[in-house]
């Protein structure tokens, strides 16, 4: 396959993966936009009917051959499942071929299901950050589980695009071409030398100790980045902690892993609380936001928890609190993730509450199913995990001064690198 590289041009590439046995005439049209826009689409065929009007860079036999298969194995197989999936592994192996070798610059993928279920592996093996958007006849459908979705991707609804050029297709299909084409040219901002540290957190109506720990973590040379912990934030945490991204983590909103576990919606996944650990980078953590789970605003509260608490942050998003059973169920779920760690973890435990809406007189108030918590996390830590209690709210200033004690004796310590200070950081960029 002939595919141009970086040195040869300065025009971004862009990987143009779909079936061209059905959907020539829709690529061919991608790949003229995508030229207009000042791009370079090299097409990927992932089609197994036939050969179809356009000529792609990279045929389906050599997408088959990447899976360890053939494309006549494929298509004797007799199963339109089995043959996607087949295809899929293929697709992937070649695009973290092509980006590993800096032959890409971004991705856009087009599809009905199939095709935006193969897009989904590939845009998932993909690095953050790079560009990469799906054109699909059933984006943000409650078919794609919220796993699947990588958390920057991009997707665009293919209106009237099922078969055949259209001009509502068309429309979608320009704007999904100079979208990409736009990310790619962007380009990435010059690093700083500042070392990242990785926190969660909500609002600051729920958990506020990211204000007084920003400017104190700044102020000591570091860069801090803040993932709001509603489903696709913590899965972009959890992915960059596990590329080793942060010189240290405060992972102090754990509510995803309880979403987790009460069957949300809203849900980081399996894998919430393990990225850093499986990369070995320090944590600070802390049992933030584990007394609710939530669900949409728009729906009923789930069945199993009737009868709960509930409140109702906006018109999109509701909580409502579990009971001391599955208090201690978290406690657990912490626990196990935590003593798989790698690296060196700080378990925070403010006894006086957990985030804003706990506290006396607010609608999440419950003191026994805090002392469920209380009592239940210390059992569940081993070493060489410490443990500090705390006689705090998480919201309190004494929180963040912890946080900051454990953070400033590692640095001390050398188990996190020493911050950058302003001036040096300012004149190295």
């Amino acid at each position: 396959m002939q595919v141009p590289t970086q040195a040869a041009q300065q025009r971004p590439v862009v990987l143009l993966v779909g079936t061209v046995d059905t959907k020539s005439e829709e690529i061919a049209y991608l790949r003229d936009n995508i030229q207009r826009a000042g791009g370079i689409a090299l097409v990927m065929d992932v089609g197994v009917l036939g050969a179809g009007a356009l000529t792609p860079d990279i045929p389906n036999t050599a997408v088959a051959e990447a899976a360890g298969v053939t494309l006549t194995d494929i298509v004797t197989s007799g199963d339109e499942n089995s043959a996607m999936t087949l295809m899929a592994q293929g697709a992937t192996a070649l695009a973290c071929r092509l980006r590993a070798e800096a032959r890409i610059d971004g991705l856009l993928a087009l599809g009905g299901t199939m095709g935006t279920d193969l897009a989904l592996d590939v845009a998932n093996a993909l690095p953050l950050g790079m560009p990469k958007l799906v054109l699909s006849t059933v984006a943000y459908s409650h078919l794609i589980p919220p796993e699947r979705i990588p958390p920057d991707l991009m997707m665009r609804l293919w209106a009237g695009g099922l078969y055949g050029l259209n001009r509502l297709c068309k429309s979608a299909l320009r704007q999904a071409a100079g979208a990409v084409v736009g990310a790619c040219l962007v380009g990435e901002e010059t690093d700083t030398p500042r070392p990242v540290v990785g926190m969660t957190s909500l609002g600051s109506s729920a958990l506020s100790y990211m204000l007084r720990l920003k400017p104190a973590l700044e102020a000591r040379g570091y860069e801090l980045a803040v993932f709001h912990t509603t489903g696709m934030g913590g899965r972009a945490f959890e992915a960059l902690a596990a590329q080793g991204r942060f010189c240290a983590v405060m992972d102090f909103s754990l509510q995803e892993l309880v979403n987790h576990l009460g069957g949300s919606c809203v849900t980081a996944g399996a894998t919430r609380l393990t990225g850093a650990g499986r990369a070995g980078v320090p944590q600070i953590v802390a049992p933030g936001a584990t007394d609710m789970v939530d669900y949409p605003a728009w729906s009923d509260v789930p069945s199993r928890f009737q009868g709960r608490a509930t409140h109702a942050h906006n018109r999109l998003i509701a909580s409502v609190c579990i009971g001391p059973d599955m208090r201690r169920e978290v406690a657990a779920a912490v626990g196990n993730r935590l003593a798989q760690a790698r690296g060196p973890v700080c378990v925070l435990l403010p006894t006086l509450g957990i985030e804003g809406w706990d506290r006396p007189g607010q609608p999440m108030h419950d003191p026994e199913g805090l002392a469920a918590l209380v009592d239940e996390l210390p059992r569940r830590l081993s070493a060489p995990t410490r443990l500090v209690r705390l006689d705090a709210h998480i919201n309190d200033a004494a929180f963040a001064d912890a946080a900051l004690e454990v953070f400033d004796a590692w640095v001390r310590d050398g188990v996190v690198p020493a911050g950058v200070p302003e001036r040096a950081s300012s004149g190295a960029q």
